[in-house]
Formats: C-alpha cells, sequence, structure tokens
C-alpha cells in the first residue's frame, strides 16, 4: 500500500499544506484568465478534429479538473491540445465519434498502466528529432485543414489525404469569400500584435469578441459555429460508460496506443517546460497516471482525448499560478462560461476560428529547433524528415512507428561505428602496441580487446578478428575493460568461441571483466561456469598471471 501512495501522490495534497489566501488570489486570477484563453482553443481544436465543439469543451472542464486534481505538476493545464488534431480526425473518419471514445477510453487505461509500471522516465528518453518531426507535421496538417474556413471556400468536406486537400482547395478556389479572409486576417493580426498591448487578456479572446460583433451586426455572409454544428448544449452530458468488447479492442488499440504515447509525450514535456519555469519537479508516474484517468472520465462524458497544454500551462504561470488550485479554477471558469454564456458562442465565424488554429500551428511548428536538427548529423536528419514526411504523407501512427525504427537502427549504427575488436598481441608476431610489449606476456598466449558495447550489431567484428586463429596459441585472454554491457548474442559468440578453442587445446581467459552488467550476464548464462570462474579475471595482470599458471 505504501508503494501505490508513493506512486501515486498528488501534487494538490503537498501545496495544500501551506496553502495561503495570498496565492488562492493568484490562483484565481490565473485560472480565470487561462480558462478564457481555452475556450476558444477548446472550441477550434474540437472542430479541427472532425467533431462538433461542445466535446472540446467538455474535454477541457472534465479532463482539466482531473489532470489538476489528480497530476504529479504543481501547475499543469491540462485539455484538447493540437497534438491530437491528426490523430482524432483519423479515427473519427475511420471510425466515427463513437469509435473515438473507446479510443480514448482505451488511452486512458494505458496511460495509467505506464505510471503503474514507472515508465514516466522511460518516455523522456524517446528521441527529439522524433518529436520535432511529428510536432512540425502536425502543424503542417492543422494550417492546411484551415485554409477552407480561412478563405471561405465554398466545398463539402475537407479530404483527410494532404495531396488531396489541396488539390480539392485549388478546384474551388474561385469560391473565395472575401470577407471571410478579411476576419481571418484580421484575428492573425490580432493574435499576434495584441500580446504588444498586454498579456493580461488574450488576444484570441478580443479577436473573437470582435469578429463575432461584426459578424451579427453587419449581418456578414460568412458561415459561424451556429450554421455549421447548431446551438452550443448550456449543460454538461450525462456520463455513459463506452461498450467495449475484444472486437473493438483489437481494431482500435493501435490509435489508442497513438493517443496514449502522444499524451504522454505531451503531457510529460509540459511539466518539464513548467518546472524549468517555476522550478520545481514534478512527480512523472504520478502525472500519467492522472492523465489517464481524465482521458477516462473525457471519454465518458463524450469528449476527446486530452494531455497537458503546454502554451495554456505557461499562460497559468505567467499569471501567477502556483498550485493546481489554479488549473481547478480554469475548469470551472470554463463550465460557468458554456452554463450562461455558451450560447453566445454559436455566433463566432468560423474564419476567426481558423486564424486563432494557424497561429496554433505556427507555434507548434517550432521552425527554429526544426532546422537546428536538420542542419545537425545525418541521422538525425534522416529521422526528422521521415517522420516528419510520413506524419503528413501518410499517417500519425505510421510515423512514429517507422520513426522510432529507424532512430533505434541508427542509434546501433552509431554504437557499431564506436565499438571495435583488435588483436592486441600475436603469439607469432610482434605486436605494434607499445603498452602490452611491455607487459611480460608469455610466450604461446595471444590476446584480443573489445572495445564499445559487445552486442548483436558488432558480433561480425568479433568473428572477422578471430579468423586469424587458424592456429591458437595455447591461452587466449580477451580484454574487455571497455565493455559497458553485452547481450545474448555477445554471450552466444563467446560460447562459441570458448567451445571452438578448447577442442583444440586452448584455454579462454576473459580479463578485465568490471561491468556489472557484463557478470552478471555472464553468470545468468551459466558461461562463466563453463569458461571457469578462475578464468574470468578483474584485472589484465592477473590475467597473465593465470595465464602462467596454465602454461
Amino acid at each position: 500500500m505504501s508503494t501505490i501512495i508513493n506512486l501515486f501522490k498528488p501534487k494538490l495534497i503537498d501545496t495544500l499544506k501551506d496553502y495561503t489566501p495570498a496565492q488562492f488570489y493568484k490562483d484565481i486570477v490565473a485560472g480565470v484568465i487561462v480558462g478564457i484563453v481555452a475556450l476558444p482553443l477548446a472550441i477550434a481544436f474540437a472542430i479541427a478534429s472532425g467533431v462538433s465543439p461542445d466535446k472540446g469543451i467538455f474535454t477541457a472542464i472534465i479532463a482539466g479538473l482531473v489532470i489538476s486534481a489528480l497530476g504529479g505538476s504543481r501547475v499543469q493545464i491540462g485539455g484538447p491540445t493540437g497534438a491530437f488534431i491528426v490523430i482524432v480526425y483519423g479515427i473519427v473518419q475511420q471510425f466515427g465519434v463513437s469509435g473515438l471514445v473507446i479510443a480514448t477510453f482505451i488511452a486512458g487505461i494505458l496511460l495509467i498502466i505506464t505510471g503503474v509500471a514507472k515508465l514516466g522516465n522511460t518516455i523522456k528518453y524517446i528521441p527529439y528529432p522524433l518529436i520535432i518531426g511529428f510536432t512540425t507535421g502536425i502543424a503542417v496538417i492543422i494550417f492546411s485543414s484551415e485554409v477552407k474556413d480561412f478563405l471561405g471556400l465554398k466545398m463539402g468536406s475537407v479530404p483527410a489525404d494532404f495531396i488531396s486537400k489541396w488539390i480539392t482547395y485549388g478546384q474551388h478556389l474561385s469560391s473565395v469569400n472575401l470577407y471571410a479572409v478579411f476576419i481571418g486576417v484580421f484575428t492573425l493580426l490580432t493574435v499576434l500584435l495584441w500580446p504588444k498591448i498586454t498579456y493580461k487578456i488574450p488576444g484570441s479572446l478580443i479577436a473573437i469578441v470582435i469578429s463575432t460583433w461584426a459578424v451579427w451586426f453587419f449581418h456578414l455572409p460568412v458561415e459561424t459555429i451556429g450554421s455549421r454544428f447548431g446551438a452550443i448544449p448550456s449543460s454538461l452530458p450525462r456520463p455513459v460508460i463506452p461498450g467495449i468488447s475484444l472486437a473493438t479492442i483489437q481494431q482500435l488499440i493501435r490509435p489508442a496506443f497513438t493517443i496514449a504515447l502522444l499524451g504522454s509525450i505531451e503531457s510529460l514535456l509540459s511539466a518539464v517546460v513548467a518546472d524549468g519555469m517555476t522550478g520545481g519537479n514534478h512527480r512523472s508516474n504520478t502525472e500519467l497516471i492522472a492523465q489517464g484517468f481524465a482521458n477516462i472520465c473525457s471519454s465518458i462524458f463524450g469528449g476527446i482525448p486530452a494531455t497537458g497544454a503546454i502554451a495554456r500551462t505557461a499562460t497559468n504561470v505567467k499569471n501567477g499560478g502556483r498550485t493546481p488550485i489554479a488549473g481547478i479554477i480554469h475548469a470551472i471558469t470554463l463550465l460557468l462560461i458554456m452554463l450562461f454564456v455558451g450560447k453566445w458562442a454559436a455566433l463566432i465565424p468560423m474564419a476567426t476560428l481558423a486564424g486563432i488554429l494557424i497561429v496554433v500551428a505556427w507555434n507548434m511548428s517550432e521552425m527554429e529547433n526544426f532546422i537546428a536538427v536538420f542542419k545537425g548529423s545525418k541521422s538525425d536528419a534522416a529521422v526528422l524528415l521521415t517522420t516528419f514526411g510520413l506524419t503528413v504523407l501518410v499517417d500519425l501512427t505510421v510515423a512514429i512507428e517507422i520513426g522510432m525504427i529507424l532512430a533505434a537502427f541508427l542509434f546501433m549504427r552509431k554504437m557499431m561505428q564506436t565499438s571495435s575488436v583488435q588483436q592486441a598481441f600475436f603469439s607469432k608476431d610482434q605486436s605494434p602496441d607499445v603498452e602490452l610489449n611491455s607487459k611480460d606476456i608469455p610466450k604461446g598466449v595471444d590476446v584480443f580487446e573489445i572495445n564499445g558495447p559487445f552486442f548483436f550489431g558488432v558480433v561480425y567484428k568479433f568473428k572477422d578478428a578471430m579468423k586469424v586463429l587458424e592456429k591458437p596459441a595455447r591461452v587466449l585472454i580477451i580484454r574487455m575493460g571497455n565493455v559497458p554491457v553485452i547481450d545474448a548474442t555477445g554471450i552466444r559468440v563467446l560460447r562459441d568461441v570458448h567451445d571452438e578453442i578448447k577442442k583444440k587445446g586452448t584455454k579462454l581467459i576473459l580479463s578485465e571483466v568490471n561491468s556489472k552488467q557484463v557478470l552478471a550476464e555472464l553468470n545468468k548464462a551459466r558461461l562463466s561456469f563453463q569458461i571457469g570462474k578462475a578464468n574470468i579475471r578483474d584485472t589484465f595482470e592477473k590475467a597473465l598471471k593465470r595465464a602462467s599458471d596454465v602454461l
């Protein structure tokens, strides 16, 4: 029980111990501001994901509340984010909204399992070029998805395929609505320039208020949320646990896994950014468990996937939020807005939301980081471009899978390049190794040296090096002082070498075996017993002494 308590310990519990009225006031201010910022984003992310705007609001309220109340970060703000747009849109197109609800529910369970298994720190080791690649790819897709509403094009639904999307835009370019373009450009300029006036009121809110009033007052012929989706509900829906069967799990496990992976990456990245801003230290496993519960609750209320939102979290910190109370206030603010002002949201022009999302896409693209990684090593650039291209042109799930495989292969290639197997002393020759020549190496001893990880990727080097031993000396010493790890293939090759030279009357001695991992693997494989523990020495001098005894 104590282990579970230590594993899942929400930050809210810690912060309430020394909570003050002054901090409560700051949290209220920050929470209200973040709630106002989150409203247009929740609506825009939902629409861009292919679902009705109310589902974005439900998600921001329910998931935002759970993430703040149960999370492992003091200042994390949760809700729908742009990162999910691509995967959610694809699920809705293929499996419908009901399929999305089930996938989100399963993803929540996977996130809880990830946290309970203490894999929170492991998520941090996902290659940076891969993250930048799919993040920039998502940004490009978000931008391309908003062209229709930004230009006010009169066309049917936007194709899911990236290339088909732009071909369709070109075919309907003659139907551009100049009023929509004007509203979209006004929104872009307002969101980008308003922070120069003040940070207290978000530019997206100013753009929404002014553009909505203008469309209503002047009866401008542009599409609004109401004209496309109808009225926005002024209450939360009844919770319904989705029906899950083995067949649906088999269908939706891949997209659910992608949702869980994206959710864990985004939430932990956001928590790390928040730590840097506040000097705090989040609990990654607690955060993942909270994200899991948040997604389960969101799906029960018909919402969409949720995770930690970096921009909203940063807004919270900049406005004085320092405890999870601010995140809870943010969720309550959204609930009050939906209850009392939600009906007016139906008047928001679609072009305004498109302008907001284009700014979101630009911020997501991290173009400076993309260019920096591209100009770096060729292997990093390969992972970056592969993940980016597959995200845009194929599918986000495929992009992550192929990107991870490519990154793993390139990493192994680097390890192979850093590892070497060389002949250090040959009894029939004088070795060029001055260090070894200075030692009293008995006649009839061959010495080889392995440097770097000894795994399946470098085994061929070892086999090539051992080919010179057609008639090995009476003793073969293999120096392993620079071998930090060994895998099953390395163990197998050592066993084969031992068996082969034993037939020829040669004794194998392993020298400088100091790595705990290597020793453990030798013991588990019973290879240390076969070779003989007396023939496994921790220094080269002891190995030479053993060789003399054998001779």
